[in-house]
């Protein structure tokens, strides 16, 4: 049996680009999934926080936020938010920067490593990431965290637990500092195989060709396997 191929996925609730990056690498694994010999292929996101110095209660809106963490005019940080508006909307998604609430995301990671541990890490990002961006909540608050988790089959309970007892921060850290290691300075980041990087949020078609390409890798290391020898 070929072993599946690994895409370690660096990103942030917050991220922008890493919802549309999320929405790309699926479109791009379905296609490739078509195939006659399709790919088998396991997600797993990391922890990366592009801002850890936000506050949990951000005062002002993404105009605001951008304008004061990049030092550039409310102007500037508006088309911004109209490009990436722009393309999400390709990418089948309706971004509402007018209602989105800018907030410290290390607990949403946390509970994202809760999901991973209880299988439902793919849906909680999900979950997570069209909440934030979509929906206008407010994700550095652990009622908001508990009741979404619970959206996916989580238990509500544990999920409180886990926020509150900080169980996984050192899940958290631990992604970080991989992402150091590995000179992640930005996301998504996508990290196949642990040998070959894809940095942002690539079209369909390139996330369809690596998955190809390595599972023809695959293949070839599992040829060249020698057969077992019969006693």
């Amino acid at each position: 049996m070929t072993d599946a191929i690994k895409f370690d996925v660096w990103s942030d609730i917050a991220c922008p680009w890493c919802f549309i990056g999320k929405r790309n690498l699926e479109a791009g694994l379905a296609a490739a999934a078509a195939d006659d010999d399709a790919p088998q292929v396991e997600v797993v996101y990391h922890s990366f926080e592009l801002s850890p110095d936000t506050p949990v209660d951000f005062e002002g809106g993404e105009t605001d936020y951008l304008a004061t963490h990049k030092g550039i005019s409310r102007e500037q940080a508006q088309q911004m938010l109209d490009r990436v508006t722009g393309v999400a909307a390709q990418a089948g998604l309706e971004y509402r920067f007018d209602i989105l609430q800018h907030t410290n995301t290390v607990k949403a990671h946390e509970l994202l490593h809760f999901a991973k541990a209880q299988g439902r890490q793919l849906e909680l990002a999900e979950r997570l990431l069209s909440a934030y961006f979509t929906e206008g909540r407010h994700l550095g608050k652990d009622d908001e965290l508990v009741a979404l988790a619970a959206e996916v089959g989580l238990d509500a309970g544990a999920a409180r637990e886990a926020l509150e007892s900080h169980t996984y921060l050192d899940d958290v850290r631990a992604d970080q500092r991989q992402a150091s290691a590995y000179g992640i300075n930005g996301v998504p980041f996508f990290v196949i195989d642990g040998k070959y990087g894809v940095s942002g949020a690539q079209p369909p078609e390139a996330f369809a060709q690596i998955a190809r390409q390595v599972w023809a890798e695959h293949r070839e290391a599992e040829a060249a396997q020698p057969a077992p020898v019969e006693i």
